[in-house]
């Protein structure tokens, strides 16, 4: 059974229309009748509130809608994977290169038509995409800025909000020339890349989203798996089976530096049980005054818990009373 067959099932068994689901849902009778007959597939549930609406309205548990949803998408995605992605649009290009810096659209346009949909292209598309998608999935709930955004579109709440349902849904091979008239255009107010590393500046129009930040700035990192990472993750699956570390203790771990040289798990352990020796601290400090330490000088911490260990060995030995033996 997929989602559109469940959805069908309940309307008929509680008599209602495909009109009152809308109404429950604040979305067109017209997108509602897509969805059944599955001209449309079911949106992302991570990036939409319509399946709680509808749940609540069918009676059904909301989760029971998602499951369906996740499962019908991934089926739709196998199919696609095979299939070649398409250029962008000509409007969507257009539109794009429009809110690019002034000083900057002549070279991006001839990287563009160098390389017809090629990396340069859909990097600034995604994260064009990225940020205004971000934007649209907070103000989903807020009807005063869903109107704002409609009338400047020309378009009525309902519509507005289907609209929102299926541009959280596209990606950069398949955004819209209706994708960039109602969101693209009127929240982007300009672009700005440095193609030699690939930062992006974002500068939002401030009239419609005054709250947010008014630019976004990415700057592409390639991640690095260092051998202080994979030491740490050793670390911690050790920890898990031994015992546990509070999120304080863990952060400072984390945020030791080794400049060049490599810890192994076991430095994490020595530097976690130093963390928690008592003599550390005065007595009625506050537990999250821990002791800060350089971790260039493993060598001489893991000599002075050495010392610390042979030092109470010997003192638990001193304590316990010998058996006197007979020559």
């Amino acid at each position: 059974m997929d989602v559109c067959l469940l959805i069908r099932q309940r309307l008929e068994e509680l008599g209602l229309e495909q009109r009152d689901l809308a109404a429950a849902a604040a979305v067109t009778e017209s997108y509602i009748s897509q969805l059944l007959t599955g001209k449309k597939q079911p949106p992302e549930p991570g990036r939409t509130d319509i399946y709680e609406k509808m749940g609540k309205f069918l009676k059904i548990p909301a989760s029971q809608l998602t499951n369906l949803a996740v499962h019908q998408r991934q089926e739709v995605l196998k199919r696609n994977l095979d299939k070649a992605p398409t250029p962008l649009f000509k409007e969507v290009r257009e539109l794009i290169l429009r809110k690019c810096a002034p000083g900057k659209e002549k070279k991006v346009r001839a990287i563009f038509e160098k390389q017809p949909f090629g990396e340069l292209e859909r990097l600034v598309t995604q994260k064009l995409l990225d940020v205004v998608k971000k934007i649209a999935k907070d103000e989903l709930q807020s009807e005063t800025w869903l109107r704002s955004v409609a009338r400047l579109s020309g378009k009525s709440y309902e519509a507005m909000r289907v609209g929102i349902l299926e541009f959280l849904d596209t990606d950069v091979f398949n955004v819209s020339v209706a994708n960039c008239a109602s969101f693209l255009d009127p929240l982007i107010e300009s672009w700005d890349i440095d193609v030699a590393t690939f930062g992006m500046e974002i500068v939002l129009n401030r009239r419609l989203i005054p709250e947010y930040a008014k630019k976004f700035e990415f700057v592409e990192k390639e991640a690095v798996q260092t051998k202080q990472e994979s030491a740490f993750k050793d670390f911690l699956k050790h920890l898990t089976m031994e015992g546990g570390a509070t999120e304080e203790e863990i952060d400072f771990l984390k945020g030791l530096r080794f400049n060049g040289r490599h810890p192994t798990p076991l430095y994490y352990y020595r530097e976690l049980q130093s963390l928690r020796d008592p003599l550390h601290f005065r007595e009625g400090s506050a537990p999250t005054m821990h002791k800060r330490r350089d971790a260039v000088d493993s060598d001489k911490v893991m000599q002075l818990d050495s010392r610390k260990e042979a030092i109470q060995r010997w003192a638990n030995n001193k304590m316990i009373p010998r058996k006197k033996t007979k020559i």
